[in-house]
């Protein structure tokens, strides 16, 4: 069951994957950057780990995608915080790899993997 992946290296067991070798070295970029590289590259081995043989079809404007949404401030101070989950359907073949196939899914990896969405994101 997906809510069985709690962390990275939850994901990493479920792909069958070693979580100290397959994170790139991303060295050669620049430092404000690395962390952010990071948090990506661990998010679409969550969110393929989470989404089991689910791949979004981006020529299938009838199949809903949902993805976490997130607060990045506010005027009470909250800053970043997992605020619910978004829908889409979309004709384009430009995607992410960070989309769920229901709601459950998204709003379970928006609140399990906040940490790794903020350095994502804003970090």
């Amino acid at each position: 069951m997906y809510t069985d992946i709690k962390t990275f290296e939850d994901a990493c067991i479920k792909e069958n994957l070693d979580p100290n070798t397959v994170i790139p070295d991303f060295s050669l970029f620049p430092e404000n950057d690395r962390q952010a590289m990071i948090a990506h590259a661990k998010l679409i081995i969550i969110a393929k780990a989470i989404n089991g043989d689910w791949v979004p079809d981006w020529t299938d404007s009838d199949q809903w995608k949902y993805y976490p949404w997130f607060e990045m401030g506010s005027s009470s101070g909250v800053g970043f915080s997992y605020c619910g989950y978004d829908y889409w359907n979309s004709v384009s073949i430009v995607g992410s790899r960070l989309c769920f196939e229901n709601r459950e899914k998204a709003k379970y990896v928006g609140t399990q993997f906040q940490e790794l969405y903020k350095s994502y994101f804003v970090k």
